[in-house]
């Protein structure tokens, strides 16, 4: 296979949606979104997707000769800061429901406001690369800091629950189909 400066790809741009967990599932990359809304500016470090694993290794009594060697946990996050303060990115940072009569937020650090579908998707031009996790949970959250001069920030983390089909979360990309 020869090397293609084409196959590079950057984040130039994106986005990250949230649902209901009944939302209808992304068919592609740039297949229209039905129950999902965006969550708006991210900062600029954009999302990092985290896949952790632990193994455990079997050793032989034989020379402690390594046999196998299996997974035992594994996980999968996406986190990113919010920058626009709405109702949907409060909604997700406090796991609380803001109260639109007075602008108010009760707040209990256990909550997380459950599990729901989440896409985010990487432009990088024509190409996209959309990651959809059909059931995933805002379970941290980073500190918040007021700074002169700079944005207030949500720092969220999304975990990747295993789904009905098998998998924690989907990728699709608009580069690969022909």
């Amino acid at each position: 296979m020869a090397n293609s400066a084409a196959n590079v790809k950057v984040g130039t741009t994106g986005a990250i949606y949230v649902g209901e967990t009944s939302a209808t599932a992304p068919t592609g990359a740039t297949s229209t979104l039905t129950g999902f809304a965006s969550y708006g500016y991210i900062s600029a470090d954009g999302v990092t997707e985290t896949r952790d694993r632990s193994t455990n290794q079997i050793r032989a009594w034989q020379n402690a000769d390594l046999v196998r060697e299996v997974v035992t946990e594994a996980s999968a996050t996406f986190q990113a800061v919010l920058l626009e303060t709405s109702g949907a990115t409060l909604a997700a940072y406090y796991g609380a429901t803001v109260n639109d009569t007075d602008g108010s937020i009760e707040i209990n650090p256990a909550s997380t406001g459950g599990r729901k579908s989440f896409v985010i998707d990487l432009i990088d031009g024509t190409d996209a690369i959309r990651t959809y996790v059909p059931s995933g949970e805002i379970l941290s959250v980073g500190e918040q800091v007021y700074v002169n001069g700079e944005p207030v920030g949500y720092d969220i983390t999304i975990t990747a629950y295993a789904s009905e089909d098998g998998y924690s979360y989907k990728k699709f990309y608009s580069a690969l189909v022909d």
